[in-house]
């Protein structure tokens, strides 16, 4: 307890909101509260405590890859969206603006003008879609700019280093996400090299600290395909590792559904309940629900805003395609429940009278929707937990969001 406990319990007892107390003699930072696990699932509440603010769990951090989350105003994002998280990309920032910019800047919350938690993706699953113009050893990866061409080495010590620049509230292992179909012994070299690479990349924190201030949540991940035997072997791996959080990688890459939730309640039965658990890059609507009530508490996903501007809007009732002739002349609000302004402000005809038009406008208007209706469904969720009414409303709202209207 060091020579003062009386000092460390009044700091622990007087730490509010926006703040994270390290423990001493180099314990692991006190970060997430358990607050109520649903009776009639695994779904789970709780408060993620970092050092800008509180993330409320389940949680769906809107994708913010090269400091911007596509076509929304920061003023937006923050008081119609609302999120307590959003996410960054160390590989997109890494190239753009680069990490000398980001420095000067004070870090990325300065530099995009953003006060709330931020989480950095390491940029694994980045280099993995480069399939064709990168090479991975033990070393690490060394890939081809798809801006430029010019040629880069990430190491699991360099993406260390690149988190700690760019300043991130919770920063990722780097890891290889393999993709589906994925021969078995593939898939175990891979997860074993994952492994290797996040003992380098908790060493490398140990002597890197933060440059901002401020302490970074550090979250491993969970690889193996999916093989029962390799996911659980993983798990214990990362489990054992103690770390503030943990994140489940390599699904959403192809696999059907049915393998997806096995693998993550398979992960979600190891994995330590006192400790966060992110699912990367997942989902639709139906993933959120039904991985939340297997005890998944955070989310990221590009869906709701790539889909946004294509004209896919979710919805409580279902999903609309509003290039669709059939909404030409529906002037009813986009969503009677109104998740965010544009909800009710606009219509059904006059968005797709600008996706028609081709004006800019129409993509704006849409994702400003889904990621409202991302945000309310994770919200609702959340209070159906507490009010022990989660696994019958999930069941209802599984099979409105499956249908095309």
């Amino acid at each position: 307890m060091g020579p003062y406990p009386e000092l460390y319990f009044f700091i622990k007892a007087e730490c509010g909101r926006g703040c994270v107390f390290l423990a001493p003699d180099n314990e692991q930072p006190v970060a997430f509260t358990l607050e109520h696990t649903d009776p009639g699932s695994k779904a789970r509440a709780g408060v993620l405590r970092t050092a800008h603010g509180d993330i409320r769990t389940p949680i769906f951090m809107p994708v913010g890859t090269v400091a911007s989350v596509k076509g929304v105003h920061q003023r937006e994002l923050r008081d119609d969206i609302d999120p307590d998280v959003i996410l960054g990309n160390t590989y997109h920032l890494f190239l753009r603006p680069g990490m000398d910019i980001l420095e000067a800047a004070g870090g990325l919350h300065p530099f995009m003008g953003w006060d709330r938690p931020i989480l950095t993706d390491s940029g694994g699953y980045q280099v993995y879609s480069l399939s064709g113009s990168r090479k991975i050893k033990e070393e690490g990866v060394r890939f081809q700019s798809h801006i430029d061409g010019s040629r880069h080495l990430f190491t699991p010590e360099r993406v260390m280093e690149l988190q700690r620049s760019i300043g991130a509230d919770i920063i990722m292992a780097f890891d290889e996400c393999t993709p589906y179909p994925c021969d078995y012994r593939y898939a175990r070299r891979s997860m074993e090299m994952t492994h290797r690479w996040l003992d380098r990349c908790m060493a490398h924190l140990q002597v890197a600290p933060p440059l901002y201030g401020y302490e970074q949540l550090f979250f491993p991940i969970v690889q193996g395909s999916v093989y029962r035997d390799l996911r659980e072997a993983s798990a214990e791996y990362i489990a054992n590792s103690d770390a503030p959080g943990n994140a489940i990688g390599g699904l959403s890459v192809g696999e059907p559904a049915e393998e997806l939730y096995g693998m993550a309640e398979v992960v979600c039965d190891i994995l330590p309940a006192e400790k966060p658990r992110y699912l990367m890059g997942v989902g639709t609507p139906v993933n959120l629900l039904e991985c939340i009530s297997l005890g998944v508490d955070m989310f990221d996903c590009v869906m709701p805003t790539r889909n946004a501007r294509n004209g896919m809007l979710f919805t409580s009732e279902g999903t609309i395609n509003i290039k669709n002739k059939k909404w030409e002349a529906d002037f009813s609000p986009l969503d009677p429940m109104g998740h965010t302004f544009v909800d009710t402000e606009y219509t059904r005809a006059y968005l797709r009278h600008l996706f028609a038009a081709n004006e800019y406008l129409g993509k704006q208007i849409a994702t400003l929707h889904n990621l409202g209706f991302y945000l309310w469904l994770v919200r609702e969720a959340r209070r159906r937990i507490f009010d022990g009414s989660f696994p019958a409303w999930k069941d209802q709202m599984v099979q409105k969001l499956d249908k095309r209207l």
